[in-house]
């Protein structure tokens, strides 16, 4: 019964993304009981070490395919031979680079929290230790979670079974929150978008159980709603609604939402700044929502949202007033009962678990086979207690050294940036000067908080072997916590991603880059490895989150987190159009084979793309600056290949991968981040460097030559 909390922006900027949508992960507070071993300042001396030890093969040359290739599909070249050796796992929709370190990453959270439920009954009461093993310990006992049933819900299928009239209604939903149970809508903290130095209160559209609205409306997904209704049906027959009766809901429930799709916005529109973000009073709200009282909610969750909030999507608030008011009460029972069933049952029995594993797992996304309950339970304990988790995590694999090399390189690229915004021939210098001043106020954070960031968890009770009830009692206490930054000053420190994922983001709103520690491994980073490996990988990503900053999104936020124009009017169209030109290089792009219909969509995609190609350049001139100073590695050559070719054949790697067709066509609707394959040659078919490293012709496809190549940062 985790839930995740909406952080306006931070992790839309982030490199990857699952089928999960992204949303505000916990954020760092007060000290944890213990500092992880290994949080000790690192010594220069270690990257001065790394830096002259001899360089070791770590890219596997025979996995390349003919030379030819290169010029002509660069992703094939590299990946093509990996990719038909690897075939996807049956619990996975896709498979490559990414997910082989994610899978790394959850095997060793495997062995701490299979090690914490050893030596629970030993550990310090009230410790991480603890409170992760009774986690697990809970998670793994299949005969008591099945015996249980769907007893954990029925109280609140009494709750709903009794609702009366929509003043019920609301105070139903008003109560549901305050336990972490959301509906229909969400809310949580984020820094206001006027003044990010301080944290407000945010509610956002939310309340469908298909992906987007087009879902919904268009004729193409006809047989994923009728799959839809069949899975709302059988949910509701499972708690002991009889054939019929449960069919009958089943239709009320997709009429139901099928409003809140009319009213909702599509995943391109949300990008667009202007609906994330709707300051109003808490009487202005209220007569947006006549039937639905703001100040009664916020009572209800026990916070003050002082002057007023973000009501960010009105159009669809004013239709969740219309049907609280207007919509017959059964049909709210439905869809209450329903959302209730669905959004608890991966902590109910099998049954259940098997019943939304086989509509979101096989039907939406093509997955064969559910994940082994052991996976499961570790996904439901990094929602519960995930930055418990990574305190855990770090002591025992991220290494001082690490940390202190990718500092260096952080160093590095980012110098390169400024270096890139200083010589650029078409930004002029007043907007120079403001665009080095955002860059001058980033703040790059590296592996894990600092001391004395990592939250504490001496108030989440967990109790021996409720595995529901603790997920449920995590699901309120980090709901809480979020809500507790409500009027209160913007903390930059603060993490919105787990140490052990595998990933990194930025976020405008403090204008941090953020690499967890798990990312900061092979194939996107290794301690002794040569320059253009690290630069092609984990620099790249470096690049990669600092060119966020200045995407289509980020560019309109200064370096102190604030949503203002800082562009003269000409440099702002030169912009514009250069983005537009990457627009329509990625609307071109047809990635799954044999279905030339279905496009990369150029819009929804953008500000990764600009991030993607900004990044590989700058990372780029980063590496060419490192080989000055190392000029004997410059020279030489590894495995046959020169430095400048194995930058471009890690950032290649790095993207290697396979995906099921259905999960293929899912992440074209709603992923902004553009298909691996795809984000393998689309900046470096914009280089020259690249042209020139594998001796390209003007005309092979891997070259955007003259017009066609686009130059941002």
């Amino acid at each position: 019964m985790t839930k995740q909390y909406l952080k306006p922006l931070a992790l839309a900027a982030s490199l990857s993304l699952a089928l999960a949508a992204c949303g505000k992960s916990e954020h760092a507070a007060a000290p944890a009981p213990a500092k992880p071993a290994s949080t000790a300042p690192a010594k220069a001396a270690s990257t001065a070490a790394a830096m002259t030890a001899k360089p070791k093969s770590v890219f596997d040359v025979s996995e390349l395919g003919p030379s030819s290739e290169a010029c002509q599909d660069f992703n094939t070249f590299v990946n093509a031979k990996w990719v038909a050796a690897n075939p996807i796992p049956a619990d996975r929709t896709r498979w490559g680079a990414f997910d082989e370190l994610a899978e790394k990453s959850l095997d060793d959270q495997h062995q701490i929290a299979e090690n914490a439920a050893k030596n629970a009954a030993t550990a310090k009461a009230g410790s991480i230790e603890q409170k992760i093993g009774w986690l697990y310990d809970a998670g793994m006992d299949k005969d008591a979670i099945n015996k249980a049933g769907f007893d954990p819900i029925k109280p609140q299928l009494a709750e709903i079974a009794a609702l009366k009239n929509s003043a019920e209604i609301a105070t139903f939903l008003d109560k549901s929150f305050n336990n972490g149970d959301s509906y229909v809508f969400s809310f949580g903290s984020g820094a206001d978008q006027k003044d990010a130095s301080k944290q407000i209160g945010y509610v956002f559209e939310s309340g469908l159980g298909l992906p987007t609205k087009d879902y919904y409306l268009k004729p193409q997904y006809k047989k994923i709603r009728e799959a839809y209704v069949a899975y709302i049906t059988k949910s509701l027959e499972l708690t002991g609604v009889s054939d019929a009766d449960a069919k009958k809901q089943a239709g009320e429930v997709m009429k139901f939402e099928t409003e809140l799709a009319k009213a909702s916005l599509t995943p391109t529109e949300m990008r667009n700044l202007d609906n994330q973000y709707h300051w109003v009073t808490v009487k202005q709200a209220d007569r947006i929502t006549p039937h639905f009282s703001w100040q009664k909610f916020f009572a209800a969750q026990g916070v003050d949202v002082g002057g007023g909030f973000s009501l960010s999507q009105p159009k669809f608030m004013a239709e969740f007033d219309r049907l609280l008011a207007h919509a017959p009460v059964s049909q709210w029972q439905a869809y209450l009962r329903f959302h209730l069933i669905s959004s608890s049952s991966p902590a109910l029995s099998d049954a259940f678990q098997a019943n939304r594993f086989d509509f979101y797992g096989k039907e939406l996304a093509g997955q064969p086979e559910q994940r082994p309950r052991w996976k499961r339970v570790m996904g439901g304990i990094n929602g519960a207690m995930g930055m418990g988790l990574g305190q855990l995590y770090v002591a025992k694999y991220f290494p001082a050294d690490a940390k202190a090399r990718a500092e260096q390189l952080v160093t590095n690229v980012r110098n390169a940036l400024k270096n890139r915004i200083e010589h650029l021939d078409w930004m002029s210098e007043a907007t120079k000067k403001k665009a080095l001043q955002k860059w001058s106020l980033f703040l790059p954070k590296i592996g894990y908080p600092d001391k004395g960031e990592w939250r504490d968890w001496s108030g989440l009770d967990i109790q021996q072997g409720q595995w529901f009830a603790d997920l449920q009692a995590a699901s309120k206490y980090n709901y809480h916590f979020d809500l507790s930054h409500i009027g209160k000053k913007t903390d930059r420190k603060e993490w919105g991603m787990t140490p052990q994922t595998v990933n990194a983001y930025y976020d405008p709103s403090t204008n941090t880059i953020n690499f967890p520690a798990a990312i900061l491994q092979p194939p996107f980073f290794y301690a002794h490895g040569d320059d253009a490996i690290n630069y092609g990988g984990i620099g790249a990503v470096i690049g990669h989150e600092s060119s966020h900053g200045f995407d289509d999104q980020g560019s309109q936020f200064d370096g102190y987190g604030n949503r203002v124009n800082w562009w003269t009017a000409q440099d702002k169209k030169q912009f514009d159009e250069r983005t537009k030109a990457l627009v329509e290089q990625f609307d071109a792009y047809t990635p799954i084979k044999g279905k030339p219909n279905l496009h990369v969509n150029g819009k929804l995609t953008l500000g990764e793309n600009i991030a993607d190609l900004g990044g590989l350049n700058i990372a780029y001139d980063a590496l060419q600056t490192a080989l000055k100073n190392h000029p004997k590695e410059a020279a030489e050559k590894i495995d046959g290949y020169t430095e400048d070719q194995r930058f471009f054949l890690n950032w290649a790697r790095v993207w290697r991968g396979n995906v099921r067709e259905k999960a293929a066509e899912l992440y074209l609707n709603i992923d902004p981040h553009s298909p691996a394959s795809i984000r393998a040659i689309a900046a470096p078919s914009n280089m020259t460097a690249f042209a020139k490293a594998f001796e390209c012709k003007p005309t092979d496809p891997m070259v955007r030559a003259g017009k066609k190549q686009v130059k941002i940062w």
